[in-house]
């Protein structure tokens, strides 16, 4: 028998609150609004909270959990948490996503279709009451143009690329695709792969007639959300990546703010 370190007991009192293993890519599965399935390439932390009599956890039953499921899927997230607090005999269990998503569309006045990436994270934990509790976050490309801009100019205004953050707390599923249509609600236009010279002047055209600060940009989102009975919580976050300064522009709206100051 091997001598078993991380075992052994520890005397200085201080429980973890998470312990794990960062940057594991493995293979996700997801539900596609369009085409049914989507399969991509995620990558995985894992972690649990360690009691402060416990010197270290057992790494590798990280792994091991990991390689009962070929792919992970929303409806199995639960599983891979409940296997976590299991193997690793540990109060509370964590796990995070990350992952591109790709979704289709299609160009306004030309009708082309492309793809377009998004930034996608699952955020998944299971306490002692063996209760999930999801967060999702997807991060969509849009285009901000300045209102100030446009007022104060003779002719044009600056624009540039935005990237607008929906993160949720969900009571019930939704889909990706609805969260990034929400994010390009608070743009000035949406992003797309694919345009010809007709959508380019489309869309140049409808970020000047819908200019947006990103202060903007967060509330017209935020209105959006608040209604929806399907998230228990939510933080929206625009960042603008300026084109005329060497700074971008950042806002945040977050669900229960306003009531705790």
């Amino acid at each position: 028998m091997l001598k078993d370190v991380q075992s052994e007991k520890d005397l200085r009192h201080i429980p973890l609150r998470r312990v794990g293993i960062r940057g594991l890519r493995w293979p996700l599965q997801l539900l596609d609004r369009a085409e049914g399935v989507q399969h991509t390439v995620a990558r995985v932390n894992m972690a649990v909270a360690l009691p402060q009599e416990e010197r270290g956890t057992h790494m590798s039953r990280f792994v091991d959990v990991l390689q009962d499921f070929d792919a992970i899927s929303l409806d199995k997230l639960g599983q891979v948490l409940e296997r976590l607090k299991s193997h690793l005999q540990a109060p509370e269990a964590f796990l995070e996503l990350r992952f591109p998503y790709f979704v289709h569309k299609t160009a306004p006045v030309s009708g082309g279709h492309s793809l377009l990436d998004l930034e996608c994270v699952y955020e998944a934990e299971m306490g002692a009451d063996d209760r999930l509790r999801l967060k999702v976050q997807v991060t969509t490309p849009i285009t901000t143009l300045c209102p100030c801009s446009k007022e104060i100019s003779d002719y044009g205004a600056h624009n540039q690329r935005a990237h607008a953050s929906i993160e949720v707390e969900l009571h019930e599923f939704v889909w990706i695709e609805e969260l990034a249509q929400l994010a390009e609600a608070g743009a000035s236009a949406p992003i797309y792969g694919l345009l010809k010279r007709p959508d380019e002047k489309f869309v140049t055209e409808q970020a000047y007639d819908n200019p947006r600060f990103v202060e903007d940009a967060v509330r017209e989102i935020a209105l959006r959300l608040e209604p929806d009975p399907r998230f228990a919580w939510y933080r929206v976050v625009v960042e603008s990546e300026e084109s005329i300064h060497n700074h971008n522009a950042y806002a945040c709206v977050e669900k229960g703010w306003s009531d705790a100051v």
